[in-house]
Formats: structure tokens, sequence, C-alpha cells
């Protein structure tokens, strides 16, 4: 099967967004536990990999199931952000997600410690440790607020994706920011740190770049990929700024029906699932980097000196963003793990 690049956070939402808002209005109650339907809100659009991945899950459960379990699938934002997705399970219209860490954190504060503190892990491996670590706790967490975890992934970093190239934060606070108006903690803490952060949804970073309203973008390469900004901000600074995780959830409501076997083959088939979506995810990153650079994409290092600098500006933020962004006790076990990580 052909792949085309993964998760794209913008979106065009066609007749399938119609025809589900009138399904999530009135959905079909199953008849018994036999014959349940699972659906699944994500902003991985169709025929992307991640949403072939899904989709393979769901035909596996099937068979797992003999037919007892029918995945369905609404991609590309169909039924609306991430907030609206979790706001949609937690009144049993959607009863999944595939979620990056802005929309657990809606269910569990605590899951944006694994994401939103910038330049804090060094490499994957350091962040897959402490997933290891965090992760049990997490799911515990989302448990007791009414979610299963199904399976974890992180799929890389974020980069900066500008107008014009940059090298230092002195750089960056001379553009215009995107960032999520979802999170206003977040976008008070880039302006405290002197940053002209512009709140917008993300299905607007396309207008605001061509209007000029926006000049630079944190994004995933893969997705910048997938939605060609590069050919709006042909600039990347390559800085870790932070991994992208995310998580497939499910309301505890919706699993509990079934029947112990069957969730236990489902967690297996889930768990494959996840495992295949980071592989796939890390290996586009990389490749999407060099598609872009086909199209003419700059990429510019970050010196030492420049590195010192941005490290300086984000310990200057840590305090804001610890209990502020993540919880006190999350960050600072974060950060011991990581320190026990790093001794010789």
């Amino acid at each position: 099967m052909n792949r085309i690049p993964a998760c794209s956070l913008l979106f065009k939402p066609g007749l399938l967004a119609a025809a589900l808002a009138v399904s999530l209005l009135h959905p079909p109650t199953p008849t018994a536990a036999t014959n349940q339907k699972v659906r699944l809100g994500t902003l991985v659009p169709r025929g992307s990999s991640y949403y072939n991945e899904m989709r393979e899950m769901g035909q596996e459960w099937k068979r797992a199931t003999a037919g007892a379990v029918d995945l369905l699938i609404y991609p590309s934002g169909s039924v609306g952000g991430e907030a609206q997705m979790v706001r949609a399970m937690r009144f049993g219209q959607l009863q999944a997600g595939l979620l990056t860490a802005v929309g657990l954190a809606e269910i569990e504060p605590a899951v944006s410690g694994l994401q939103n503190v910038p330049l804090l892990f060094e490499s994957l491996e350091e962040v897959d440790h402490v997933g290891s670590k965090l992760q049990p706790l997490l799911e515990e967490r989302l448990e007791k607020r009414g979610f299963k975890v199904l399976f974890w992934a992180n799929a890389g970093w974020v980069r900066f994706f500008t107008k014009s190239p940059i090298e230092t934060p002195e750089d960056l606070r001379e553009l215009k920011l995107f960032s999520w108006a979802g999170s206003p903690e977040v976008v008070d803490l880039y302006r405290q740190a002197g940053f002209r952060t512009v709140p917008l949804e993300t299905k607007e970073i396309i207008t605001g770049l061509q209007t000029g309203l926006i000049s630079a973008v944190p994004m995933p390469p893969f997705v910048a990929n997938a939605t060609q900004v590069d050919t709006r901000a042909p600039h990347m600074l390559d800085l870790n700024w932070a991994p992208l995780v995310g998580a497939a959830v499910v309301t505890l409501r919706s699993w509990n029906r079934l029947e112990e076997a069957d969730r236990t083959a489902l967690s297996k088939i889930a768990r494959a699932t996840g495992a295949e979506i980071q592989r796939i995810g890390r290996t586009e990153a990389v490749n999407s980097i060099s598609a872009m650079k086909n199209r003419g994409l700059q990429v510019h290092a970050v010196s030492p000196a420049a590195m010192t600098e941005w490290k300086l500006a984000v310990e200057k933020a840590y305090p804001q963003i610890r209990g502020k962004i993540v919880p006190e006790e999350i960050f600072d076990q974060v950060r011991n793990w990581l320190e026990e990580y790093r001794m010789p």
C-alpha cells in the first residue's frame, strides 16, 4: 500500500463532516456488547501512514473478535480539534481518540511533562527512557479520569520553520510566532519571554503564513512536509525544540463493555500498532527533511554559542512552566529521571 507522509495538523473537512455531525448527535446505541462500534477521532489525514495503520488495527480488531468490535475512524479533524474530541468522548459521541500531548493534557495535565518543556531532552533515547518511567503513572491517572491508554508513540522533534533565517532566540523574537490558541498559558509564557506570539488554530497556519500574520511556526518536519509549510516558510532551524508525543485512548465506559478475553486481544494488537506508528513516524521525520530540502528548504545549524543562548532562555522559563503548564511533581520527577539517566 502506498503511503503519504504522516499526520498533518491541518485539514480540509469534506462531506464526511456533515454526515458525521448527524451521527454524533444521534449515535446508534449498541444492542449488545457483542456488536460494539468504537468511533475514533483524530487529526491525522485520511490516507496518511498513521491513518492506514489505524485502519489495519481496526481490521485486526474485527478479526480478533469475530466481528464484535467495529473501529470507525474519523480523520482529518472532521470532528473538530483535540479539545472537541475529548469533549465528544466524555459525552459518548466518540469512544476513542488518537491524540497528541495537547489533547491528552485536556484529560490529564501531567501528560504535558512529556512534551511541554523545551530543550529538556537531548535525544529520543532520553524521551523513550522517561516515557517508560512516566507512562505507567499517566495511564493510572488517565484511567481515574475515565480513559484507557491503548498505546503511546513519539515521532521525532518539533523544529522552527520560518520565513527568514534564524539562529538565536533574539532572531526568533523579531518574528511573529504561531502559538496554538487552545493553550493560553503557553501563549502567555512566550510573551513573557519576549516573543511576539500570535494565537491561532492550526487550520489557520497556511493562511497566516501567506498573509504575513505569522512568520514562524514550531512544527514536526513530517507535518511541514505534508502541508508544504516549507514553501511558505523555507528556513528550518536544526534545533530539537521538543518531542512530539501522543497516544491512542478509549473511554473506560466503552472499553469495559467488552469481554475480558477481547480486551486482552485488542490491547496486544494496539500495542503493536503503536510501535509501528512510532517507527514509521521517526523514519518519515528524517525523510521529510530530505524531501523539503529538494524543494528548496534551507536548514540552519545551531552554533555552540547560539545553543548556550537557547538553553539560557528556556531555563529562565522553567520556573513558569513548573506548576503552571506541567504539574510541579511531574516536572521535578522528569528532571530527576534525566539526571539519573545521564550519569556515567
